[in-house]
């Protein structure tokens, strides 16, 4: 029966009217899969002679002690982005199928997925550099290796876990901000706690099985937990709630774009896809820290480059959804008489203001230095001046739904956003403003590196009509596939 449930997978995805596209997204996955095995093999050898070579400790007591962030930034990650593949599986729920092998073969998946098993492109290399290299003990090593992946699979199943229960995401999310609030103050020390727990499953390898038990543990919660909620009426349905009318009036005496941002507004309230990115977005606003992380991030480039996430997590979550945060209902849409343009703006105007907000919540950066908040604020300024154009730019061209009607993100279709003219678009978006400031600063100095940066986002401005009908242009010439691509049943 899995075999076959995977072969209806496979004919879907062959018989799909956007194949083509489909299938230069999953080419581009697997160059993006095998460089970032590439990248998980050298960092598992730099780990390990580094850590020998120039810092003279041991490479399992230097990987453990650092391993809690790990796993901590693992969870945050997998919150928001990991989703449920159940939506391929909703049409099976009325035929005739025992709703048991459905959920076991949703489990199985998550098993297979990718971000749960490529670990091992780091931690195989790892421990045979330890075994063949450095005389490791095979059996130590072996446990090590088993009670780490162990670690990854408690922390998938967890998330499944918190995306249904509201009382164990606020308990998790209370004792990662106590931890690492008694941490950064000194009462307790973290990596010393993490170095024992986690040097512990090589030197006493029966250790291993607490991990591998808490995994089985969580798995059969979440399967349980799955299991309950696999019904149309009931964890599929959609969300029942008291009825109500929200309206910003003064946003009324701005006419139809007015009313576009009323509904953006609603959005952000009402569903929990849209608020996951809200929150993302809040999240980036800590992306700057990795200013601490090393040499790596006190490049020009790199602090571009963080300046861009720190005042576009917004932009960038949001507006690249564009218009697929209204795919439940875009066909309709498009059936009245709707202006495009106003349509946009309203969307323009949200993400704009987000960024604007985001540069003065940045300001605490300038503890760190002057220098480095500016340099986040000139990154601000091209978002707002071309950033927010470009990324409305590539919504035109992301034709997965969003199923906004989902009772939690685990449930809900998320989807696979990535698409080649996307990708495309990241170069203007990322290397212009990085290289741009470095140059320019390099030439003249930090004042008119973000005042060039500061040029641009204004020249975008002054263009703002001009750039919007082209933009119109796009979303006009990509409606229909579009349509067609939001009416198809995943």
């Amino acid at each position: 029966m899995y075999l076959k449930l995977l072969r209806l997978e496979l004919k879907s995805f062959l018989r799909n009217p956007q194949f083509g596209a489909n299938l230069a997204i999953k080419i581009l996955m697997g160059f993006a899969y095998l460089s970032m095995g590439v990248t998980f093999a050298f960092m598992a050898v730099g780990l390990y002679f580094v850590s020998r070579e120039k810092m003279n400790v041991d490479p399992v007591d230097l990987f453990a002690k650092y391993f809690i962030y790990y796993a901590a930034f693992d969870m945050v990650v997998r919150y928001f982005l990991q989703q449920m593949p159940t939506q391929n599986i909703k049409p099976f729920l009325t035929q005739n199928l025992t709703k048991k092998k459905l959920v076991n073969y949703t489990i199985l998946k998550i098993f297979f997925n990718f971000f749960n098993w490529g670990y091992l492109l780091f931690l195989l290399p790892f421990c045979v550099l330890l075994i063949f290299d450095g005389g490791y003990s095979v059996l130590g090593v072996l446990a090590f290796l088993v009670g780490i992946m162990a670690v990854f699979y408690v922390i998938n199943f967890l998330n499944i876990i918190i995306n249904k229960q509201d009382a164990v995401l606020y308990s998790v999310a209370a004792i990662i901000a106590v931890s690492g609030f008694l941490d950064y103050y000194g009462y307790v020390a973290l990596s010393g706690i993490s170095e024992k727990v986690f040097s512990a499953l090589y030197e006493q390898p029966i250790t291993a099985l607490v991990p591998v038990i808490l995994a089985i543990g969580f798995a059969f919660l979440a399967h349980r937990n799955i299991y309950r909620n696999f019904y149309l009426d009931r964890g599929l349905e959609l969300e029942k709630a008291v009825g109500k009318t929200e309206n910003i009036e003064f946003l009324n005496r701005f006419g139809t774009l007015g009313t576009f941002i009323n509904n953006d507004i609603r959005l952000l309230k009402r569903s929990k896809a849209a608020r996951s990115a809200l929150l993302g977005g809040i999240m980036f606003l800590f992306y700057g820290l990795l200013y601490f992380a090393g040499s790596a991030y006190s490049t020009d480039f790199m602090r571009v480059f963080l300046g861009i996430f720190v005042t576009g997590g917004f932009l960038l979550m949001f507006g690249q959804r564009v218009p697929a945060w209204d795919s439940s209902y875009y066909p309709l849409m498009m059936t009245q008489h709707v202006p495009y343009k106003e349509f946009l703006l309203a969307k323009w105007y949200l993400v704009v203001i987000a960024t604007a907000i985001s540069m003065v919540l940045a300001l605490g950066y300038v503890f760190i230095s002057w220098e480095f908040y500016l340099t986040i604020f000139a990154a601000g300024l091209y978002n707002l001046g071309v950033n927010s154009y470009l990324t409305l730019l590539a919504g035109a061209f992301n034709k997965t739904p969003i199923d906004l009607n989902t009772t939690a993100k685990s449930f809900g279709g998320g989807g696979n956003n990535f698409n080649m003219k996307v990708m495309l678009m990241m170069i203007p978006q990322m290397l212009v403003p990085m290289a741009v400031f470095a140059a320019v600063k390099y030439l003249a100095g930090i004042e008119l590196a973000v005042a060039s940066l500061g040029i641009l986002g204004l020249t975008g401005f002054l263009l703002r009509n001009r750039i919007f009908n082209m933009i119109v242009k796009t979303y006009k010439t990509e409606k229909y596939s579009t349509i067609s691509a939001f009416k198809k049943t995943v």
